[in-house]
């Protein structure tokens, strides 16, 4: 059983699956009851009713073709969208991170011991009108903890959970194999699925494909890949947030232009969108729209390729870094809604403190930095994704590059082309692109080891994880999760992103927040995530 500090690294076919933001699921099968196998006009929104009956409509600026297996996904929107279809065991507040029960009735009380035993709501069921029961806990859980089944959520879970035992019909024990108060939050991402729907056979590509069938306040009605997805209140929900929209279709709309006209105007379409361009602020503000923005780990970052000389060398790697303006990046791409790097975590994390390496703006040193490598006549094609923000930085990059002698040339392209790329191993040198953790949590540990680990699949990218340094690094990490004591531990995490830091190996440039705007003559309740995607199990209409 692999622990987290071993994430799973993948093959391509496998990577495209789970992870929505860097690619995309096949198109939807015929044999998905609920679902449409084909895209539909973003027009074909179900529309009706009006006031409180009115249909909730939502853009969303990611895709909706990636997985929607909540053991597998890592894609904004449909981990935003499982969210309201599916419960945990506890789920979490979507800005605090809080736990909650959620199909549990409670939160334990001491979470300092190694077992944590749960009753399951009364009453709770599917959408398909069977009830929950500890065997679905179960099969959920083994299906994460099942060394031969290789899943995004193991990595959250493998380290420190031995196994889910069925007490009877309405009650689990978790036994952990140390003590780990931390992951309790984890509980929301084992979202409880049907045993009697996912144990079929072929159940799982299924859900990889947007079958999606939970327990959770919104039943999903209609899914187009590439189009939009619906929803519906689901009656029989007893649970803590009940739906307060009868029927919901959010929409998919990747290019920033005709996402923000879907929400601009007297007769926009839709009452809330997320990922809204920071140039589009002033004028949707002006329209009568609130436009708020989320701070959290949202960040570009850049990925070296160490066995591609001279990016072995810690010191070409530091030289980069310290040669971008990231200052400039921030006023000028970002519109002063971000901030340089720091450490890898954002400022706001409970685990932050300054790294020891901070890459402040500094071209001297870094041409000093490459010289002292023996390094001339750099020249180099930095392969990023064409995500708008990212593609808003890549210019002030370039000039900083340049300025130090570093011939640069910029080659964003769709974001599934980079990571195949990579999942074929081929060469190159430089990544830049965005990512964010927080979707997962604020815990640092998930965040850290979501990004390094001896089998992680970032570090396999980087080709970096046989380096000495790393091996070492990755037996900090492991000590780290088992560290009992709290202030300890959050220590050790400290000291250890302090050499991930000076490596510079996978490092964040700048953080930034993410925006979104809503109708507030509409929707009251709205906060905005610094991750991608909505939460609207706390909105409602005005």
């Amino acid at each position: 059983m692999r622990d987290v500090t071993t994430a799973p690294a993948l093959h391509r076919r496998s990577f495209l699956k789970y992870t929505g933001a860097l690619g995309a699921a096949a198109a939807l099968s015929s044999s998905l009851a609920a679902c449409s196998s084909g895209p539909e006009s973003t027009n074909d929104t179900g529309n009706s009713g009006s006031g409180r009956n009115a249909t909730l409509t939502a853009v969303i600026g990611y895709g909706n073709d990636g997985s929607w297996d909540p053991t597998q996904t890592a894609s904004a929107f449909c981990m935003a969208a499982n969210n309201h279809i599916y419960e945990g065991l506890l789920d979490t507040d979507p800005i605090s991170r809080a736990p909650y029960a959620a199909l549990a009735t409670r939160v334990p009380a001491d979470l300092t011991g190694t077992s944590w035993t749960f009753t399951l709501r009364s009453g709770a069921t599917f959408h398909d009108g069977k009830p929950v029961t500890a065997d679905d806990v179960v099969f959920v859980f083994d299906r994460i903890l099942d060394p031969k089944t290789q899943t995004l959520a193991k990595g959250f879970f493998a380290s420190w959970l031995k196994e889910v035992r069925k007490i009877d019909a309405r009650n689990v024990e978790l036994v952990l194999k140390f003590p780990f108060p931390e992951g309790i939050a984890r509980l929301t991402l084992a979202k409880i699925m049907p045993r009697h729907v996912f144990s079929l056979p072929g159940a799982w590509d299924d859900a990889i494909r947007g079958k999606a069938i939970g327990s959770g306040p919104y039943r999903q009605t209609a899914h187009h890949p590439k189009s939009n997805t619906t929803f519906e209140a689901f009656a029989a929900y007893n649970g803590p947030r009940r739906a307060a929209f009868k029927k919901m279709n959010w929409l998919t709309i990747v290019d920033a232009a005709p996402r923000v006209a879907r929400i601009s105007g007297a007769s926009a379409g839709a009452q809330i969108a997320d990922n809204i361009p920071y140039a589009n602020i002033g004028q949707l503000t002006r329209g009568g729209m609130t436009v708020r923005g989320g701070a959290g780990m949202n960040n570009l970052f850049l990925m070296f390729n160490t066995q591609h000389k001279p990016f072995d060398d810690v010191r070409v790697r530091q030289a980069l870094h310290h040669a971008i303006d990231t200052q400039k990046m921030v006023e000028v791409a970002l519109k002063g809604h971000g901030r340089p790097a720091t450490s890898f975590l954002n400022e706001a994390n409970p685990s932050y403190r300054p790294a020891k390496t901070v890459y402040s703006y500094d071209p001297e040193k870094a041409k000093r930095l490459l010289k002292e490598a023996g390094v001339k006549g750099l020249e180099i094609e930095i392969l990023a994704v064409n995500v708008s923000w990212i593609v808003d930085c890549l210019p002030t990059i370039k000039a900083s590059w340049d300025a130090i002698g570093v011939k640069t040339t910029l080659a964003p392209q769709e974001t599934t082309a980079v990571f195949t790329k990579m999942d074929q191993k081929q060469d190159y040198q430089v990544v830049a692109a965005a990512s964010n953790p927080n979707q997962f949590g604020l815990d640092a540990d998930l965040i850290m080891h979501y990004n390094y680990g001896p089998q992680n699949l970032w570090m396999g990218y980087a080709r970096w994880a046989g380096d000495p340094v790393a091996r070492k690094l990755f037996q900090d990490m492991d000590r780290a999760t088992r560290e009992p004591d709290a202030g300890r531990k959050k220590t050790m995490i400290q000291d250890y992103i302090d050499v991930v830091a000076e490596q510079a190996v996978l490092y964040p440039v700048v953080h930034n927040e993410l925006m979104t705007a809503w109708n507030p003559h509409r929707l009251t309740g709205i906060r905005p995530q610094p991750y991608p995607g909505i939460n609207l199990l706390q909105a409602k209409w005005v």
